[in-house]
């Protein structure tokens, strides 16, 4: 009770400034005089999509049969084929025994399908999952080759981990569509996922280096005089302690990874920037489209996050 009669005057203070800068964004929003459209944005999501049932041969309409919300038409083609085609009622453009040609449009099929900005967003997803794969691989070889008593395996895990951390992602990403693409064939999403693969693998393997390094020696000498050699000590000793210290930068280092496949747009890979991109375009939208953008990055980020808490809570348990 004590500790809460502490903490209002700064929850207060919170709010205060909370309103403060909302207050601040309504005026800079009004000072603009941008006409918001909003009512735009909901069909980027999801929408109603019409697809045409056109008829493949020049031929007559036989028979209509009405079911509720779907029709079936029967078409009969000059050598006596028929074909059956289900449209919805209210789309029907064709009446019993009337003369078709090939293309003619017999009705539409109405279905709901996923917006631009979903498909970019899966898109997003299913990179940055590919990519933090293979990055985990990659930076934990790397980080065990930097702690590597051999020279030559040492040297070149360093010379790639600081050549990836002293070049800019997009440079980095260039190379891969343009040089490396071209050189292999390689397509774009290769050459993304493999750049942002390179790219996230070099933080990795630093993050992994200094969560072995800072279990304590003894830790490896205890297992060693157990008997265990030296695979064995760093897989059920040091490496079990180490994930727990590094889940944190671990974590974090793989949610910077979904914003930074932003990046592959560049590359016409269709993600959710892309995918914005294209849809600013059409509709001028600017204000509204990177608004939700950025409130879809935040929301997955957020779910990351809680995730990565949650198992954090779990290891302390273990403990």
């Amino acid at each position: 009770m004590i500790a809460t009669n502490k903490t209002w005057p700064w929850k207060l203070l919170l709010v205060a400034i909370l309103l403060v800068m909302a207050a601040g964004t309504w005026g800079a929003v009004q000072k603009i005089e941008y006409q918001w459209r909003w009512y735009r944005v909901p069909q980027y999501f999801l929408y109603h999509a019409e697809d045409a049932q056109k008829i493949a041969f020049d031929g007559i309409v036989q028979t209509i049969k009405t079911s509720g919300d779907v029709t079936e038409v029967v078409l009969v083609s000059e050598n006596a084929e028929k074909l059956t085609v289900s449209i919805d009622t209210d789309t029907l453009q064709v009446s019993e025994g009337e003369d078709l040609f090939e293309g003619d449009t017999v009705g539409f099929v109405r279905q709901w399908r996923l917006g631009p900005l979903m498909m970019g967003l899966w898109t997003t997803l299913w990179l940055s999952a590919i990519s933090s794969v293979f990055a985990l691989v990659l930076g934990l070889l790397t980080g065990l080759a930097r702690i590597s008593k051999n020279f030559t395996v040492r040297g070149l895990a360093t010379i790639y981990v600081e050549c990836i951390r002293g070049t800019p992602l997009l440079v980095q990403i260039f190379l891969a569509y343009f040089f490396l693409g071209t050189v292999f064939d390689l397509s774009r999403n290769v050459c993304g996922i493999g750049a942002l693969s390179l790219f996230a693998g070099a933080y990795v393997a630093e993050i992994v280096r200094a969560g072995i390094q800072a279990i304590p020696k003894g830790q490896g000498e205890a297992a060693r005089s157990l008997g265990m050699n030296s695979f064995q000590t760093m897989v059920e000793v040091i490496l079990p302690q180490a994930l727990k210290k590094i889940l944190p930068p671990l974590s974090g280092q793989f949610i910077s990874l979904i914003k930074d496949s932003s990046l592959v747009s560049v590359i016409a890979i269709t993600d959710l920037t892309k995918s914005g991109r294209e849809i600013i375009t059409s509709t001028f939208a600017t204000f509204e489209i990177w608004l939700v953008i950025a409130v879809m990055y935040l929301l997955v980020t957020s779910i990351l996050s809680q995730i990565v808490y949650y198992m954090e809570r779990r290891f302390a348990i273990s403990d």
